[in-house]
């Protein structure tokens, strides 16, 4: 089964905590918006550490590079059987000059015509309530587990 890792960013705004999420690029994503977004994540390959994995996934969606104190979350399954790793990190990021990677993908599907598309091509920090609208319906649980943490290293 395939594993993926990724990075879930936040922050602490006038006591509201925000998300930052990715939107997929390509056609197929193109109008879709609730539980499509995402953590910047990607797949693990075979002994590839998860959290170097996760590093370097961000840097390909945004072409930043994070560091910090990470807090790693447990493991979630989505619902195609992907599971996914990732650890939290509280920084603030600028989304005004982030870029993407891209791939090639057939489009539309077998018409032998060959398109580059972006892997992201949308960055968004979120507040609570809409991120867990917008995120993959297993990867809220990312946002319920930090919360809990939180509210824990707050008393």
């Amino acid at each position: 089964m395939k594993t993926s890792a990724g990075i879930l960013l936040f922050k602490k705004e006038k006591g509201n905590l925000y998300y930052f999420l990715v939107h997929p690029g390509g056609p197929f994503w193109r109008n879709k918006n609730l539980g499509a977004w995402s953590i910047p994540k990607g797949e693990i390959l075979p002994d590839e550490d998860p959290l170097e994995r996760a590093l370097t996934e961000f840097k390909e969606e945004t072409g930043k590079t994070i560091e910090g104190s990470f807090i790693e979350l447990s493991p979630v399954t989505q619902k195609g059987g992907k599971t996914v790793y990732a650890w939290a990190l509280e920084t603030d990021l600028d989304t005004s000059d982030l870029c993407s990677n891209t791939f090639s993908l057939e489009w539309p599907p077998k018409s032998g015509k060959i398109i580059e598309v972006p892997e992201v091509d949308q960055w968004i920090w979120f507040d609570s309530a809409e991120a867990q609208q917008r995120i993959n319906t297993a990867q809220k649980d990312f946002i319920t587990e930090l919360e809990s943490i939180l509210k824990i290293n707050n008393t």
